[in-house]
């Protein structure tokens, strides 16, 4: 089959090389256009713009689906329209001129929207799945091709479950494409229960509020790293948290929630929450390299009793 293919980030890449590497054409790529990014602010091509132009597919990449757009795009005729984090919204007549399938990393309805993988660490959740579902004009409403469940672990973070899902989502979306026959027409409707929606992460959403229980606190931390990052703040100085755990053999005592309970090689760093505490055991100060909290001690003085503020 002819394959127009439509993303943009790190998580898209694993379903275009699947695609490529398969027997279908892949006849092109709609990707977001280049914007500058790093030290030198200059224009980066988007790592699935990279891919294709290594193995020499036409790209494309609008602003958004205007009138040009949309015929460039109808010229290539495609039989699908495969999509995964494009970054665009897609409209009536782009979704009527093939089927348009799309990777969702979240247990839909739940978790529909920008963020599901940072939502699902951050409420807590320890499953979710990767739906491969047929895309229409509202926000994650369609029905459902395919469900792959996935168990959270202990541990996880939004940056490990990023990685498993766009694994696990290339192989199951690609196993729609070679199956359409059998795929076509048999997706199911999504319940109207059970809704809820990840919202884009906002700098206040980032802000760690100690005042809630460890358990809460970890999930917070996990589920904004590596980005956009957990955040802190202490007599004017920002903090960013990339990882941590619970701190087994210390409690918040006497200390209020942000206090640092112990700062020392034995112990790492420590913070009382509402209920228990947390090692924060990576973190990065303002203007400085991320670093585990032993190499982060040996250089900056945190006493125990000083404290992060909370929201």
């Amino acid at each position: 089959m002819k394959i127009v293919f439509m993303g943009s980030p790190d998580f898209a890449v694993p379903t275009l090389e699947k695609l490529i590497d398969s027997h279908h054409d892949v006849v092109g790529v709609f990707s977001q256009p280049p914007r500058p990014a790093g030290r030198g602010m200059k224009e980066q091509k988007t790592p699935v713009h990279r891919v294709a132009e290594a193995y020499d597919i036409p790209v494309f990449t609008p602003k958004r689906i205007n009138d040009s757009a949309f015929a460039e795009l109808q010229a290539l005729a495609p039989d699908l329209i495969v999509v995964a984090a494009y970054g665009l919204i897609l409209r009536k007549r782009v979704l009527d001129l093939a089927p348009c399938l799309n990777i969702h990393p979240s247990a839909l309805p739940r978790w529909r929207g920008a963020a599901p993988l940072n939502w699902t660490i951050l409420a807590g959740d320890k499953n979710t799945e990767i739906c491969i579902m047929h895309m229409e004009e509202a926000l994650d409403t369609g029905p459902v091709y395919k469900r792959i469940p996935l168990e959270l672990e202990d541990n996880e973070t939004a940056g490990t479950l990023h990685n498993k899902a766009a694994q696990i989502g290339a192989e199951g979306i690609l196993d729609v494409v070679n199956n359409w026959a059998e795929f076509e027409g048999t997706a199911e409707t999504q319940s109207e229960n059970g809704v809820t929606y990840a919202s884009k992460i906002e700098k206040d959403d980032r802000l760690t509020d100690f005042t809630k229980p460890a358990d809460d606190v970890l999930n917070h931390i996990r589920g904004l790293s590596p980005f956009p990052c957990a955040t802190g703040k202490m007599d004017g100085v920002n903090y960013k948290f990339l990882m941590a755990e619970h701190a087994h053999g210390n409690a918040e005592g006497s200390m209020g929630a942000g206090s640092i309970i112990a700062a020392n090689p034995a112990e790492g760093l420590v913070v009382a929450c509402g209920k228990g505490a947390v090692r924060l055991s990576r973190l990065q100060k303002q203007g400085k390299a991320a670093m585990d909290d032993m190499t982060f001690l040996r250089g900056n003085n945190l006493p125990e009793g000083a404290a992060f503020e909370n929201k």
